[in-house]
């Protein structure tokens, strides 16, 4: 099972919730997620202990965001693409995917959006405003970045596995 498979378990993903995640409101306010949590573990300095329910409530969001919305009235866009492209990529050990999908730049970006959650997480221990957005753009270039080759993914397989293209409306 991949990593990916791993995740999209615990979230709950089954075909009809991967399908209310395509949706492109889920995708972008899937990007407040990060600044909430930051904003809210920062918020300490004023409100104490207080921080953690704004906290709690930004980490709810992120779990059930995925499943929020309903599913898109179409998918030809690119934030449904994306989300369809994941899908694929999570499946590539039962479906092969093309090599130029396969290659380690995914773990890269990947690497590249951790990096710079740790360096939010670490700003916002210390009170670095600075450090705190360079962390949160440098989580979303790596995310948006993985995101279009998910896109790229999508588009070249669709029309090489009928579930695959029947995602496509």
């Amino acid at each position: 099972m991949t990593l990916e498979r791993k995740v999209a378990k615990a979230f709950n993903l089954t075909h009809e919730n991967w399908m209310k995640h395509s949706n492109p409101w889920s995708v972008w306010t899937r990007y407040s997620v990060l600044p909430l949590i930051v904003f809210a573990f920062w918020s300490r300095i004023w409100i104490g202990w207080w921080c953690l329910i704004p906290g709690l409530l930004s980490l709810l969001w992120m779990f059930f965001n995925p499943v929020f919305f309903k599913a898109p009235r179409s998918t030809k866009n690119w934030a449904s693409k994306s989300v369809m492209g994941e899908r694929v990529f999570l499946n590539r050990d039962n479906i092969h995917i093309p090599e130029i999908h396969d290659k380690p730049i995914h773990k890269i970006l990947n690497l590249v959006s951790s990096s710079g959650m740790a360096l939010a997480i670490w700003a916002t221990v210390e009170y670095s405003i600075w450090g705190a957005c360079f962390g949160i753009a440098l989580a979303y270039l790596g995310k948006s970045w993985y995101l279009d080759r998910m896109v790229w993914l999508y588009e070249d397989m669709k029309n090489k596995n009928e579930e695959y293209k029947s995602w496509d409306y």
